[in-house]
């Protein structure tokens, strides 16, 4: 694997969410990651998923933190961290995310991840058992992704064969309303996608390094359906299924098949939610999520 260097941008001491939280930093194999890390007690890491950052965990910091110790990293090539130009292949994510753990001196965390973040919490559970204790997947990550993904956007974004150059001019040109037509497939409740939402998904997606990141992860899906998508009836971990009930990019009936995969798991549908139910749903997600690790932790 080769690398490319260049000055990465400073990381904001702070970052405003639902409040104001402070910005923590972590080197690892040479790549700063961001993240939260909020209260005490058994320790619990929020996955996004691809294209996301911590502001889609936004309404999970308080709540869980009350009996959890919870971080939040934005994942390299995401959010506040930095973006190597490196391929994100699966190993170099889940690499990342082990380091990342021992420099935080936790030997075992549960994993609660949404969407490509679910999968990485697959990987972890499948490649590193022994640092999981227990998986909370929200709304992915399924065995034959194409296959199962309801979403025509998301679909063709995988699919495209355009030169990297060309799709990044592309998104950089018509980036706002990119990240809203994203949104709107996200989400159920468009409402809830206000000016501040919008421009917080463009800033995200859009920082420089970004595209090339999330393409790169893209690319690695046939790795995902080779190495880790059949492994997925070992998975020994309680795991709890949520999915959104109007879920446009897997539809609910791919989270019950994920169910009858993953022994012992449970699965529970979560009204007027799309992709992000953790974020667009919190009321639900979170005492749903609550209950499971006092289970299982």
């Amino acid at each position: 694997m080769t690398s490319r260097t260049t000055t990465p941008p400073p990381i904001p001491a702070r970052i405003d969410l639902l409040r104001r939280h402070t910005v923590r930093t972590s080197t690892v194999r040479g790549h700063r990651i961001a993240f939260l890390d909020e209260g005490n007690g058994p320790p619990v890491i929020l996955l996004h998923g691809l294209g996301g950052a911590m502001w889609h965990w936004e309404h999970q910091q308080d709540e869980l933190s009350r009996a959890h110790r919870v971080l939040t990293p934005d994942m390299p090539g995401a959010g506040l961290s930095d973006k190597p130009d490196v391929d994100y292949a699966p190993a170099f994510l889940l690499d990342i995310l082990r380091a990342f753990m021992d420099d935080q001196g936790i030997r075992r965390a549960a994993f609660i991840g949404n969407s490509l973040g679910a999968g990485l919490a697959i990987g972890m559970s499948v490649t590193h058992p022994d640092r999981v204790s227990a998986l909370v997947l929200i709304s992915g990550l399924p065995a034959n992704v194409l296959d199962n993904m309801a979403s025509p956007a998301y679909k063709h974004c995988i699919q495209t064969w355009l030169p990297r150059r060309l799709i990044t001019w592309g998104l950089w040109s018509v980036g706002r309303w990119s990240a809203r037509r994203i949104l709107k497939e996200m989400l159920h409740d468009h409402t809830l996608i206000t000016p501040l939402v919008a421009e917080r998904a463009y800033r995200g997606r859009f920082r420089h390094g970004a595209v090339r990141a999330i393409y790169s992860q893209m690319a690695q899906l046939p790795t995902w359906e080779t190495d880790f998508a059949p492994r997925l009836a070992h998975i020994t971990h309680p795991t709890l299924l949520l999915w959104g009930a109007h879920d446009k990019v897997f539809p609910p009936t791919v989270g019950r098949e994920l169910q009858d995969t993953i022994p012992g798991s449970t699965f529970q549908e979560i009204p007027h939610a799309g992709h992000a139910p953790q974020w667009e749903q919190p009321n639900t997600v979170n005492p749903a999520i609550l209950q499971f690790l006092a289970r299982h932790m």
